[in-house]
């Protein structure tokens, strides 16, 4: 891994804290993870096995101490590398046939709903949940990933350009 791509990793996932730190709770004291997008980002950017490790324990990190559910911290730290890895083996698949834009948030809505369900799962076993898992998916999993993917829609391009011109990934 190089230093470049380490050091895009980082910002990404510091700009995904301060999405993580400024979106409101919304059901339950549950809030959409939006530092899920910068993980997502920065595996696109940089899709290394290093990277993705690097990238998806910092976010797990940074989400469990600002979290603010009952378990979420453990389910956190759990959750984040198994979607992390999930996400990097879809963008292996995707990026054969062509990654764009749509691509891209497509990815991000699966990769969100993924790492949702993992999360309540693992929260589910280790506190319980204060309403039904399936009220959950529908009231925070799923909003959270079309924000995640329109997010992504308009990011992505972005970044992508960014990153090409700079040389900053491999």
């Amino acid at each position: 891994m190089n230093t470049k791509s380490l050091a895009l990793t980082s910002v990404l996932i510091a700009l995904g804290y301060v999405f993580h730190t400024i979106v409101p709770p919304l059901f339950f004291g549950m809030k959409p993870d939006l530092l899920l997008v910068m993980m997502f980002l920065a595996i696109m950017l940089a899709p290394t096995k290093q990277n993705v490790l690097i990238a998806s324990m910092a976010a797990g990190v940074i989400s469990a101490l600002t979290t603010g559910m009952a378990g979420g911290q453990i389910a956190n730290i759990i959750e984040k590398p198994i979607t992390a890895f999930i996400f990097l083996a879809l963008f292996m698949l995707a990026k054969k046939v062509r990654v764009n834009a749509i691509s891209a948030v497509l990815l991000t809505v699966v990769g969100t709903i993924i790492s949702g369900t993992l999360f309540l799962l693992v929260a589910m076993l280790v506190a319980g949940l204060p309403g039904s898992l399936f009220s959950f998916i529908g009231m925070i999993v799923v909003p959270t990933s079309i924000v995640s993917g329109l997010i992504m829609f308009f990011i992505y391009p972005v970044a992508e350009r960014f990153s090409k011109r700079s040389n900053l990934t491999a």
